[in-house]
């Protein structure tokens, strides 16, 4: 069954989360024959699903977390589910792409596979895709990141996030396999940008909640040293993807 771990910081994943690059986007379209219908799983705020609006007809967009899909990003030809990525009450050979941004080490991927394989269409396109630890041409700033994912809330993030710092090399994806590429998330953020998008973290809130304190105590003299109150900083996050077909007999 999916996790909902983003609820409680659902406001700020949709408004510290990273976008994701035109170039995913292009390379996944580039396999899927008819631009139809989409379904957008485990959604969170929309992001993905509100880029697909722009090449599909339709797309339906689920999200375990209520709290996400109140705070989703709206647009006329996307419509969006409460529910599991698991059990959907969506038709069989509804969809020409399925999509999982930022999610799929979540879900309990035998019974994800059994339902995308359901309500995809014969030889529809499914993709995957996370990204990973942010870094910057600071090393300072590097390091300070490194000592706070892996000593600080190291200990509270869940067991599956293990397959994000594995790059999903080690995920079971029982697909025909297409092509892949890596790429890259590139932001030019703020001090107050950059401590949002940590804030959205779950081991974050989980450390929160077992500690009754913030972790940003911790590094927050390194931090102000590190980096000015209004000083803009390119940082990176890198991209992995897994793709493939859906084949039905």
């Amino acid at each position: 069954m999916s996790k909902d771990l983003f609820s409680a910081q659902s406001k700020l994943y949709a408004v510290y989360r990273p976008t994701y690059p035109v170039e995913l986007f292009d390379h996944i379209l580039k396999f899927v024959e008819e631009k139809k219908k989409a379904w957008d799983c485990a959604t969170g705020n929309g992001q993905a699903a509100v880029v697909l609006a722009d090449h599909f007809e339709k797309v339906d967009a689920s999200d375990i977390s209520e709290a996400q899909i109140k705070n989703a990003v709206l647009k006329q030809n996307i419509e969006y589910y409460i529910c599991s990525a698991e059990h959907t009450s969506f038709l069989d050979n509804s969809f020409d792409l399925i999509t999982v941004a930022q999610a799929y080490h979540w879900l309990n991927w035998k019974k994800f596979h059994a339902e995308a394989t359901r309500v995809g269409k014969p030889n529809a396109v499914i993709a995957v895709w996370a990204y990973g630890l942010v870094t910057s041409n600071d090393e300072k700033l590097n390091r300070l990141v490194d000592r706070f994912y892996y000593e600080i809330v190291g200990p509270y993030w869940d067991a599956e996030r293990k397959y994000v710092d594995e790059a999903y090399a080690t995920v079971e994806f029982d697909f025909t396999s297409l092509p892949t590429d890596n790429f890259d998330i590139k932001v030019e953020w703020t001090k107050e940008q950059f401590t949002g998008y940590l804030q959205s973290w779950s081991a974050v809130q989980n450390y929160i909640k077992k500690n009754n304190t913030s972790p940003f105590e911790l590094i927050q003299i390194e931090l102000d040293l590190a980096w000015e109150d209004e000083e803009i900083k390119k940082l990176r996050f890198p991209l992995f993807l897994r793709i493939g077909r859906i084949i039905k007999d």
